[in-house]
């Protein structure tokens, strides 16, 4: 005879007990499994027919005999993409400085307790809600010179007033720094505003009973433990820069001539534009070199320092 415990049959528990634990342990796995089958498929597997691609000699259509490194010894023999590489190294660090720089400010500004914060935290955070393509039309109209800023400044009585950055090739990648700021330093403000939030005012009341000052509080106590925080938007700033296409090419369409292309901008053109998919395929490759550069020691550091 089955034996039973407080009146429930045991034998009927059991099942339901399996039941419960076989659902549990492959609902997940049927949940999860076409996101990763199509990350595997359209990410990982596109990543490896483009590295394929820039192995051959691909132009209109893509082939798929193996060409060496003919595609890279192209590369960097076009005058063009050490064009592309420059404006990034400019636009990367300038971007990326002046986004940390201005959204840490903003962020202590805001963690005064001020009225009207929660305004201001909005206002500060609309740009991000922009799409690039809407940023880089907008201070394409600003920046015009016959229409925008330098107009305006010129009927206000400054008549000798010029900023006509976007249509100069050798200032035109500094307009893309201002448009791409303007937009992303919202978005870094609220980072490290969630992070000083996250500061533990127990320290800070201690610091000031010993007599530290506000700028030795913040210099040696509050931005030093806000490093997760930077390193967490270094790595997305960085995301940012390396990949920016929309931007540039609302903005400044990569000129005036390519003044101001981008290593996302030299792979389209060459690739959809010029028809040439195995340069693009290479230039492609070596923007997915860089990212990885950048970011794996940026990783390994942050992971070891915990550790």
């Amino acid at each position: 005879m089955i034996p039973s415990v407080a009146g429930v049959d045991t034998a009927l528990v059991r099942p339901r007990k399996r039941l419960a634990d076989y659902v549990e342990t492959v609902l997940p796995k049927v949940v999860l499994g076409p996101t990763l089958i199509c990350a595997l498929l359209f990410v990982y597997g596109f990543i490896l027919w483009t590295a394929w691609l820039s192995f051959t000699e691909s132009r209109i259509l893509p082939r798929y005999d193996f060409a060496g490194l003919v595609q890279y010894i192209a590369l960097f023999a076009n005058d063009r993409w050490w064009i592309a590489l420059k404006n990034l190294a400019i636009f990367g660090s300038l971007f990326i400085f002046f986004c940390l720089a201005i959204g840490l400010l903003l962020a202590i500004l805001l963690d005064q307790r001020i009225r009207a914060e929660g305004f201001l935290r909005s206002i500060y955070l609309y740009p991000m809600a922009l799409s690039f393509i809407v940023t880089g039309t907008a201070w394409r109209w600003i920046l015009n010179p016959g229409l925008g800023f330098e107009h305006l400044v010129r009927q206000l009585g400054f008549e000798h007033f010029t900023f006509d950055w976007i249509v100069t090739p050798g200032m035109s990648i500094y307009a893309v720094v201002i448009a791409g700021a303007w937009q992303s330093t919202g978005f870094v403000m609220a980072l490290f505003l969630a992070g000083l939030r996250g500061i533990d005012d127990a320290i800070i009341k201690a610091a000031q009973v010993d007599g530290a000052g506000p700028v030795r509080i913040y210099t040696s106590i509050i931005i030093p433990s806000l490093r997760p925080v930077f390193f967490s938007s270094l790595i997305i700033l960085g995301h940012i820069a390396i990949k920016s296409f929309d931007l540039v090419m609302a903005l400044t369409g990569g000129g005036p001539g390519f003044s101001s292309d981008l290593p996302a901008t030299f792979m389209y053109t060459f690739a959809f534009n010029r028809n040439q998919i195995g340069l693009g395929a290479a230039s492609a490759m070596m923007m997915l070199m860089t990212v990885i550069a950048i970011i794996v020691p940026m990783i390994y550091s942050e992971t070891r320092r915990r550790g």
